[in-house]
């Protein structure tokens, strides 16, 4: 350690050390601050002074601090890597400009150590505004003349105005390090910075592995963010000339506070301040999901968080070792099936909608268009892909030479890129489109000649062994007057394959009832198990659910959502054929006596997760948006692994473009489920999605019905017996005491926590699905639920005993505005 030769000025400055808590922002070379002293910034926004991160530590450190707010959160230290064990700290600024923390024998424990000084002029140190801690000549206010400052040698939080890059001219990387705990500030295992090899691009690694890749800039966002979008609460901006790279953000209002942190965990997150509620909420993160592993698919792979697996190999290309994969192991990705010839026909397939590869291997040009860009790639036999530089100005040239690593696929704010392939692939390409057209156009031509071939094809198919169609176009004609004719691509059984299926539809074959009418197990002649919904002529329900049935989940693929195999239409009979679920419908387990107790707690959270995920694809993922109006414990269904998949959608209603609401005057759905706004108006909406959702949770918890449910000590519903719970912190109380084993407390306490904030009576109050999904999978804070709907609601004995399935005491209900039809 070194050490001062002589502290004359220690004994001037005695007379004039710093109060415990001074309002001036600065300090001269005649001050110093020693511990239980702080420095305040001119609008007492931050504070600077000694801290030590938690009670259970008796290290101290100098950093700097939110003033105004109550729990302390530190933004920057000094001494990170050398912590003082006692109180003698004490900080102080030289004659050349230069802040040096000692200890109580006088050896420096860190210092500023700027290249520049001060020279003749006399420095200060100055807490600014923005929580910069900066050295500067006195009368000298320019930022470019700083002698020193602390937003070039950030810690583990990323605030506004701070430049978060490259200074070239400098020298400088400022870039993230963890702590490594959240008692201990000193450098942890995670960084997250700028790499400059190639395009430069946001790399979090784990020591020298790298865990995410933010992606590079592509002139809106960064591509593998595309969370990071224009909002009202900050402004941000991206800067790449020979002097600097960098990204910035700026709060749009004085009255929000926000930071980004990289946590101990290795979570990159943005987080605000609620007053209100006295506690940093997070506002985005940036790794969202599996997907957001680097290099999870292997080279070539592309992983979609909505498949299972996840993981897939690019179009014409395979895995390099098929037996890893088959065992989830994508590390050695995939490889080509026709390598490339470079002697020319090499041609390029253009991939939509995806985050693009690793960079560190790339080459780029600003000033290309995207025509230049193919010809250039062309010309070089290593050149593997490229793609335009800036979308949000279509220009630029991005070109790979390496193998495509970490790629993934996006619903929404993906960018294109084109994958350079064989002639060969591309001509199987070109003749599969061809076939396409072929096969597409003359179907196309007019609802008479589709609805003559389709019952042509229908009856050349009755002599067929399998029974079904290939996919064929499916019209109905007698839709109602006020219905838009819809197409169908969805293969077509005939009757008497299904009739045999379900040996004539025995009630040995009898899975259930529901509002459209009776369900069957089936098994076709080549062994495949089907479950089949046939139309009943007592249901209320006809051609509207049949037709909304099939064009809401034709051609959804989801692993939460129940797949459609076909249907079945002949004369008077309309049936919907499906996979069939071997576990059968939720409903029948968690409100079963004797089988509730097979259903542990890890199962339930398990199938909870699923469903989020489910009607997260429905409302954002989806190509349509889809409000799927009745969702409870009878349509979920669980298959043979007990994942649970959404199924029933007769009642459900698409909504187009960034529409999230519309109304009915016709209210369809089941008692207990539906969310007070469409009960009562007939307004639908993802919102009233989340209130079924949280219903849901809170039956799964329970094992308890919300409708039907009884007390001894009020006449609350489920719902309002929750929210007693919670009140009271006695939620765990909830929890069904058929669950045998361990169980996860916070899981448990999360889980009725979300599922109250799902039943708030104000959609607005609701949390959308996304931020659902991310509070049931993540320990982020959440925000105190509100009061649930329906909460005041005192019910008679005879309701407290009807089930949502009784018609004689639903039918009874009627409103002066909408006509409620359960089911």
């Amino acid at each position: 350690m070194k050490h001062l030769p002589i502290f004359p000025f220690l004994l001037t400055i005695s007379t004039l050390l710093l109060t415990s808590t001074t309002s001036i922002s600065t300090i001269t070379p005649n001050q110093n601050i020693s511990d239980g002293q702080t420095i305040i910034s001119d609008d007492e926004l931050f504070k600077m002074g000694f801290f030590s991160p938690s009670t259970r530590s008796n290290n101290r450190y100098f950093g700097i601090w939110y003033n105004k707010i109550s729990v302390t959160t530190v933004v920057w230290v000094a001494n990170r890597e050398k912590p003082l064990n006692d109180t003698s700290g004490v900080l102080t600024l030289n004659d050349q400009g230069t802040l040096m923390l000692l200890d109580h024998t006088h050896n420096i424990i860190w210092s500023s150590n700027s290249s520049l000084t001060a020279n003749n002029n006399i420095p200060v140190a100055q807490l600014l505004d923005t929580g910069n801690l900066v050295i500067r000549n006195e009368n000298d206010l320019a930022v470019e003349n700083y002698l020193w400052q602390s937003f070039d040698y950030p810690g583990d939080t990323f605030l506004p105005s701070m430049k978060f890059g490259i200074d070239f001219v400098k020298g400088l990387n400022k870039y993230l390090t963890s702590w490594k705990s959240v008692d201990d500030p000193s450098i942890g295992e995670y960084t997250n910075r700028f790499d400059s090899d190639g395009y430069p691009q946001i790399l979090m690694r784990k020591g020298s592995k790298v865990e995410f890749n933010s992606g590079y800039w592509n002139g809106l966002r960064f591509s593998g963010m595309p969370n990071l979008k224009p909002n009202d609460i900050y402004t941000f901006g991206f800067e790449f000339n020979e002097r600097e790279l960098y990204y910035k953000y700026e709060l749009v209002s004085n009255s929000v506070v926000s930071r980004m942190i990289l946590n101990p965990e290795g979570r990159i997150q943005r987080f605000i301040w609620i007053e209100r509620a006295g506690e940093w909420r997070l506002y985005v993160s940036g790794q969202m999901d599996n997907c957001d592993r680097y290099g999870l698919c292997g080279a070539y792979g592309i992983c979609n968080i909505n498949d299972s697996p996840a993981c897939a190999c690019l179009s014409g290309f395979e895995p390099r070792e098929p037996e890893e994969w088959r065992r989830a192991d994508w590390s050695n990705g995939c490889v080509r099936r026709v390598e490339l010839s470079c002697e020319g026909g090499d041609g390029f397939v253009k991939r939509l909608g995806v985050k693009v590869p690793d960079t560190r291997r790339s080459w780029y040009n600003v000033s290309m268009n995207i025509e230049e860009c193919e010809r250039v790639c062309l010309t070089n036999c290593n050149c593997t892909a490229y793609a335009t530089l800036d979308i949000k100005t279509r220009s630029g040239c991005l070109i790979w030479f390496d193998d495509l690593v970490d790629i993934r696929s996006y619903a929404e704010d993906g960018q294109d890129i084109f994958i350079r392939m064989a002639a060969s692939e591309l001509d199987t390409k070109a003749k599969a489109k061809r076939r396409v057209r072929v096969i597409i156009v003359p179907v196309l031509v007019s609802a008479t000649v589709l609805l003559g071939i389709c019952l042509f094809v229908y009856r050349k198919r009755k002599q067929k062994k399998n029974g079904v169609n290939s996919v064929v176009m499916v019209r109905e004609n007698n839709f109602a007057s006020d219905k838009k004719k819809e197409d169908w691509e969805l293969p077509l059984f005939d009757f008497n394959t299904i009739a045999n299926a379900t040996n004539n539809f025995s009630d040995d074959c009898k899975l259930g009832e529901g509002g459209f009418g009776p369900v069957y197990k089936g098994i076709l002649e080549d062994g495949k198990e089907i479950a089949v919904k046939r139309h009943s002529r007592k249901s209320k329900q006809g051609l509207d659910e049949f037709q909304n049935e099939v064009k809401c989940i034709a051609k959804l693929q989801h692993r939460n959502l129940v797949k459609l195999l076909g249907c079945c239409i002949d004369e008077d009979e309309r049936m919907l054929i499906y996979e069939y679920m071997p576990n059968k419908s939720l409903n029948s387990f968690i409100f079963d006596e004797g089988k509730r107790k097979s259903m542990d707690w890890s199962k339930r959270y398990t199938i909870i997760i699923g469903i989020g995920r489910g009607l997260l694809y429905l409302h954002q993922d989806s190509r349509l948006r889809i409000i799927h109006r009745d969702l409870k414990a009878s349509n979920i269904l669980l298959d043979k692994d007990m994942n649970p998949r959404i199924s029933d959608f007769g009642l459900a209603r698409s909504l187009d473009g960034s529409d999230t609401k519309a109304n009915t005057r016709r209210v369809m759905g089941t008692y207990g489920y539906m969310a007070p706004e469409y009960t009562i108006d007939g307004i639908y909406s993802t919102k009233s999605d989340v209130f079924s959702f949280g219903v849901l949770v809170l039956e799964i918890v329970s094992g308890k019905k919300n409708r039907g449910f009884r007390h001894e000590n009020h006449d609350l519903n489920l719902l309002g017996h929750a929210w007693r719970l919670y009140k009271n912190g006695k939620q765990l109380e909830l929890l069904d005491g058929a669950i045998k084993g361990s169980y996860v407390h916070s899981e448990v306490k999360r889980s009725i926590h979300v599922g109250l904030l799902c039943v708030q009576k104000y959609p607005e109050d609701r949390p959308d699905m996304t931020m659902v999904v991310l509070m049931l999978g993540s320990e982020i804070p959440l925000p105190e639920p509100k009061q649930p709907g329906f909460y005041t609601e005192r019910r008679r004995p005879a309701e407290a005993e009807s089930s949502s399935s009784n018609p004689e005491w639903s039918s009874s209900n009627h409103l002066s505005v909408t006509h409620l039809q359960p089911r």
